[in-house]
């Protein structure tokens, strides 16, 4: 049974100055569409198909996205946040009569398949107590039906304003209802069932809720000032991965969407997975769309062509849109490589029972990587070896290295885990001590990595820095209660870093990149200068 806490995003990990920082997941993916019913524009956790169903209604045809958690889920993904967009739903009401007058009750998540019911009973209050109530509302899989599937008991409720326990005040803390429009001057009615008999029964909600039109664009972006659609991701602690399905089985998201993704994933630490437009039928449609493509970021990827899944509701093998998938397939790979190491494309194969829709020759597939488009593949092809799948970066990276997939993620990884780990600063009192601390957590997690074997065999001196001290935190950002540092780790190059700066305040956490210059280096980290020096020497020329 769902339980209100397990619909609220809630992050218990320990974190603070005697913790060390925690390696995060790396396929943590966000989902962000139209479903049957649930919370909207409200980020929750999934850890199962199942777990969905509860929530979320299940699979639905109008739903694109329904169908990405199925094949997430089918391809090893683990955990995904949910975040429901509608376009003019309207929740159904449920009316409990109170002498001639009524109370009326609307559900808290709209749509026509929010099916509650509610009791009324005055068990364990005094006779001569006609304002005080026990209030019993219950979710059930279908109007009329026995199967509850979640339940909040509200006793000793009162229609009176002034009273602890007034029902509109108590009401705004559920989950499934609330009040609306004026009260009634008497409690509601005790509800019995029609025989007339004293045992308790329910009262249905009205067939008023309406599952709205078809989302556009703009839906699913959202408002960023009001937390809504894509931007209602920002009340979670961090994802890795974001998909957003198509808006109907032939109808792709717009350029819009995709740039705003795009930018919100370079923003928040995250890879956007791109669906391969519907008219891109072959690898040639591919080939001739790409020369159009307006989307070119490191922080996104694409796996080409779409694929054939089993629909269950149609009973036949469709195509749909492979974010879902291919999400779940990289999670699964995450589970037998490292984040950075180098998984290979015949790693990327579908699960049984999903298989791309069309056959990818491998002259095709070696232009369509040039272009920092993936194949998908149902089987592994030894032939294969050799190819890393890439961004779509498409020679407009940061770094050359993030056109690589891998690399770019291992980044990603790094910079989410120590940004997520030290915000304990925030709620720290200023102090030398700090600083140290924080310093002593980064190169901790820094050093784990080195033995790991994330650096390669680069010397440990080579592979990470860290600058934390009173030099990044003083003047008027110490006064106003800001916390910065730098950290750096090894590129693919010797000699060079992939640098940012991490900065705390009460407002939130940013990561920013940054650099360190050859004097600045010295200045900060001399022990670092001294190896530049010496590879210098050993690189120059006779």
């Amino acid at each position: 049974m769902a339980t209100p806490s397990t619909l609220k995003l809630r992050e218990q990990e320990e974190r603070g100055p005697n913790r060390t920082i925690a390696r995060l997941s790396t396929a943590r993916t966000a989902f962000v569409g139209r479903t049957l019913r649930g919370p909207v524009n409200r980020a929750v956790l999934i850890k199962s198909f199942p777990e969905f169903q509860q929530i979320f209604g299940g699979l639905w045809q109008p739903s694109r996205l329904s169908y990405s958690l199925e094949h997430f889920f089918d391809n090893g993904g683990r955990e995904a946040l949910v975040v429901r967009v509608t376009n003019g739903a309207r929740a159904a009401t449920l009316t409990l009569a109170a002498g001639r007058e009524s109370l009326t009750l609307k559900a808290r998540s709209p749509g026509t398949r929010e099916f509650l019911r509610a009791s009324v009973d005055y068990d364990s209050i005094p006779a001569n107590d006609e304002e005080r109530f026990n209030l019993t509302v219950q979710r059930v899989r279908v109007q009329g039906g026995s199967h509850v599937e979640d339940q909040e008991i509200f006793p000793q409720l009162s229609i009176a304003p002034a009273h602890e326990r007034y029902v509109a005040d108590v009401l705004e803390r559920s989950e499934l209802i609330r009040v609306v429009g004026s009260l009634p001057s008497k409690r509601p009615d005790r509800t019995l069932d029609p025989a007339g008999s004293i045992a308790a029964a329910y009262i249905c909600s009205n067939s008023d809720g309406d599952d709205g039109a078809p989302l556009t664009d703009y839906d699913l972006i959202g408002s960023e000032v009001e937390h809504t659609g894509l931007f209602a991701l920002g009340a979670c602690d961090y994802f890795n991965l974001l998909c957003i399905p198509p808006l109907t089985r032939t109808e792709d998201v717009g350029l819009a969407v995709l740039l705003v993704a795009a930018r919100y994933c370079k923003d928040h630490g995250a890879m956007l997975i791109v669906d391969p437009p519907y008219e891109w039928h072959t690898a040639d449609d591919a080939l001739i769309g790409l020369r159009d493509w307006a989307i070119a970021t490191e922080n996104a990827l694409m796996y080409f062509p779409r694929i054939l899944a089993h629909d269950k509701l149609r009973g036949h093998f469709e195509s749909f849109a492979p974010c879902g998938a291919v999400a779940g397939m990289l999670a699964r790979i995450d589970e037998t490589h490292p984040v950075w190491g180098e998984a290979r494309v015949e790693d990327t194969v579908l699960r049984p029972g999903y298989r791309p829709v069309c056959m990818v020759a491998e002259d095709r597939r070696k232009r369509l990587l040039l272009r920092g488009v993936n194949t998908l593949q149902a089987v592994r092809s030894v032939g294969r070896i050799g190819s890393k799948p890439r961004t779509l970066a498409a020679g407009t990276a940061a770094a050359q290295e993030w056109q690589s997939l891998a690399p770019r993620r291992f980044a990603l990884f790094i910079v989410n885990c120590i940004e997520h780990g030290t915000r304990w600063v925030v709620d720290a009192e200023p102090s030398p001590e700090v600083a140290q601390i924080v310093a002593g957590q980064t190169r901790l997690f820094f050093e784990r990595l080195y033995e790991a074997g994330a650096f390669g065999a680069r010397p440990r001196e080579e592979s990470f820095y860290v600058v934390c001290d009173r030099r990044m935190n003083a003047g008027d950002e110490a006064h106003a209660g800001v916390f910065q540092f730098l950290i750096g780790f090894a590129a693919s190059r010797r000699m060079e870093f992939h640098g940012y700066r991490i900065t705390h305040s009460a407002s939130g956490s940013k990561v920013t990149p940054a650099s360190l210059n050859r004097s600045k280096l010295a200045e900060f980290c001399p022990e670092e200068l001294e190896w530049v020096d010496k590879l210098a020497i050993q690189l120059a020329p006779p």
